[in-house]
């Protein structure tokens, strides 16, 4: 019962996004699981710091990286904060716990040529798939949103006369991104794509299948890692990276790290501080070039 009740309260409370609170859920069943298996434990209430360790160093064993073990850590201190909340208990067992040592990630951007070439030196097939493909790719670059965010947007999320679309973003949180004129051209081509694949179908979903179904994140992201495939030999190619360009590009030609916060969604400027490795990068370029003592 606690379990559901938790879940009620990150859906309905906390307004979490449904694969977010699946996440969750997930993680603490397989904790549950573990307890009954490994502890003989079978009340959630009855854990303490042992038996979490002791998950930890299962997890290890089953080599889960650090930055997963966190984050299902991170998910069962959420819910004794819960419990905590609703006096359940009245010490969470994971108040003195420290997360694990993560290496830090270094994501790579596409670069602005790598881009153009997946955007211009590709013919795109006049088709519903083609046309929507290339859409997908400017959308990510042109706003820099999420991969689940550009697979929520509805079509009354665009809005042509002011040249912005809306966007929910976590924790059901809506900004408003403006839209490039080249971006706006795509979207009314798209539309017209749209709307002869939709036989006998209603939705009002902005991105769909060819067969006329909501698109889904799978999809997405193999529609972009197929065209970067052929435009970059970088390792990893995926939504995120996109994203990621859409930033690092941003503050290389100057942008204010407050207004690249805003128009990525973050809650705080350090998430947004990761996106400028590269914009210093281009700043030390610049420098050396620049000042007199450099030669």
């Amino acid at each position: 019962m606690l379990l559901e009740s938790f879940i009620d309260y990150l859906s309905l409370e906390k307004k979490y996004a449904l694969h977010t609170v699946k996440a969750y859920q997930n993680d603490l069943k397989t904790f549950q699981k573990f307890l009954k298996q490994q502890c003989d434990v079978h009340d959630l209430k009855e854990v303490d710091y042992t038996q979490i360790r002791s998950w930890i160093v299962y997890l290890v064993g089953k080599e889960i990286t650090n930055r997963s073990i966190n984050r299902k850590i991170s998910s069962l201190h959420t819910f004794y904060k819960y419990l905590l909340k609703i006096e359940e208990i009245t010490i969470n067992p994971l108040s003195k716990h420290k997360a694990l040592k993560v290496a830090k990630k270094l994501q790579i951007p596409f670069s602005q040529r790598e881009i153009e070439h997946a955007l211009e030196d590709f013919n795109f097939d006049q088709t519903f798939e083609g046309v929507r493909d290339k859409l997908i790719i400017e959308m990510f670059y042109s706003t820099g949103i999420r991969r689940i965010e550009l697979v929520q947007l509805k079509l009354s999320d665009v809005d042509f006369s002011k040249k912005n679309i809306k966007v929910l973003g976590k924790r059901n949180k809506e900004r408003y991104l403006p839209l490039l004129d080249g971006v706006l051209k795509s979207i009314e081509e798209y539309l017209k794509w749209r709307k002869a694949i939709l036989v006998n179908k209603n939705s009002t979903n902005l991105f769909l299948t060819k067969k006329g179904d909501d698109i889904y994140e799978t999809l997405v992201y193999r529609i972009i890692n197929t065209y970067f495939s052929k435009a970059s030999t970088k390792v990893k190619k995926s939504p995120h990276i996109l994203r990621h360009s859409f930033a690092t590009h941003l503050l290389n030609q100057g942008a204010d790290l407050n207004a690249v916060k805003e128009l990525l969604g973050h809650a705080s400027l350090a998430a947004t501080q990761i996106y400028t490795h590269n914009s210093i990068g281009e700043l030390k370029n610049v420098y050396v070039k620049s000042h007199p003592r450099s030669k």
